[in-house]
């Protein structure tokens, strides 16, 4: 028996075994694609309205000395921002979230504006808490138009063209394609799912296959035949492969209908199957490292329950480079597409923004995700072909 003969028998052995354990193959193969569509459109839709609640209603601001300034208060309810007395303490009401943003017109305000001094308008703001920005830039951006239509008419009054005191006019030109801004609203929280889902996407039968069937004391006999253990660890990592894949394309699939069935800036993402295919083979190299790592996890785990136990640390691998960059943000260069996860990340965001990815960087790619998983397989095949394996403890 060669060793493609005996590697096609146990990945249909292994592959018939999960297909027998309904339930599973359909946590695997269904709760995943069906999640993601349901926290995306979510997540989406309260995102979306999150932004025109905040942006469009009326916005009660809170104004400690609201009588000083009758003018401003005005011109602000003319911006759809009602000033209204404050509480007690107003600072303590901003901590506590019961109100989201205040306004301070102090004593002096009146002597400041009569004799043409800048007159000090204080916007009281909680800026660790998230509520707080759409309705603090509303507020800070009517006092700043305010401020330069009375600077523009003292101007006036005193014969003096307004534009005379602007020696500049800046302004800003977002040179980034569509593609790229429809792209950021899923930039962090997308890579690490389908990155996630690709690298455990086999664990329900890479766990089952060594651990399970070690503690079954069904393993002894497969190790007892003649076949190459080489062969035997390659059907399994094959299998779990075929598993991981389905669930990848059933996953890429739902992302499609969700961002199809989306509102908004949502259903803007780039979802051709020309996308989806980039997308697929950008995650195939994964999917053969988390499964030769599970496999090589799984042999070295004394039972199933001390393998299922190093799940929790796996899940957090995908996560770091999202949570890297969103702290410490920086420009792509060649050697990230060398480093596990921060690759796959960077090759993700390049499809979601529709850029190009070079010869070189797919090169590299390439060579280092498909170098691991081979060295991760070899890891492996050493761990079978050790005797005790096959004992069960």
């Amino acid at each position: 028996m060669n060793a493609l003969t005996t590697m096609w028998i146990v990945m249909c052995k292994e592959l018939r075994d999960i297909l027998r354990d309904r339930r599973t193959l359909v946590l695997t193969l269904v709760m995943g694609p069906l999640l993601f569509p349901a926290i995306m459109l979510g997540m989406g839709a309260l995102t979306e309205k999150k932004l025109r609640t905040q942006s469009e209603k009326e916005l009660e601001v809170p104004t400690i000395g609201l009588e000083r300034a009758p003018n401003l208060v005005a011109f602000l309810a003319t911006q759809g921002i009602r000033a209204v007395p404050a509480p007690e303490d107003l600072e303590q009401a901003i901590r506590e979230q019961r109100v989201e943003v205040g306004m301070h017109i102090p004593e002096e305000f009146a002597a400041d504006w009569r004799a043409g001094r800048p007159a000090l308008v204080e916007v009281l703001v909680d800026t660790t808490q998230r509520d707080s920005a759409i309705p603090a830039s509303r507020v800070q951006g009517a006092l700043r138009a305010y401020g330069a239509q009375v600077g523009a008419l003292r101007l006036l009054a005193r014969g003096v063209d307004a534009s005379v005191a602007q020696a500049l006019n800046p302004g800003t030109r977002d040179v980034a394609t569509d593609a790229a801004r429809r792209g950021r609203v899923l930039a962090f929280i997308l890579p690490y799912f389908m990155i996630l889902t690709g690298f455990l996407g086999g664990m329900a039968l890479v766990l089952d296959a060594t651990a399970g069937e070690r503690e079954r004391q069904s393993l002894e006999p497969l190790l007892a035949t003649p076949a190459a253990r080489g062969a035997i660890v390659s059907g399994k990592i094959a299998a779990a492969c075929i598993l991981g894949l389905a669930t990848l394309l059933l996953s890429l699939l739902a992302l499609k209908s969700s961002a199809l069935m989306a509102t908004g800036i949502t259903r803007q993402m780039d979802v051709s199957m020309l996308a989806i295919a980039k997308m697929l083979f950008v995650l195939l190299p994964i999917l053969l490292v988390g499964t030769s790592l599970l496999t090589l996890l799984a042999a070295s785990a004394k039972s199933l329950k001390e393998a299922q136990s190093h799940i929790t640390w796996l899940m957090l691998l995908p996560m770091i480079p999202s949570l890297v960059l969103m702290a410490n943000p920086v420009k792509t260069e060649a050697w990230q597409f060398a480093v596990p996860f921060l690759a796959q990340n960077q090759m993700l965001l390049r499809i979601i923004r529709a850029e190009t990815v070079s010869p070189r960087e797919w090169a590299i790619y390439l060579g280092c995700s498909l170098g691991l998983a081979l060295l991760l397989w070899g890891a492996a095949v050493l761990r079978y072909r050790q005797e005790k394996l096959a004992i069960s403890t």
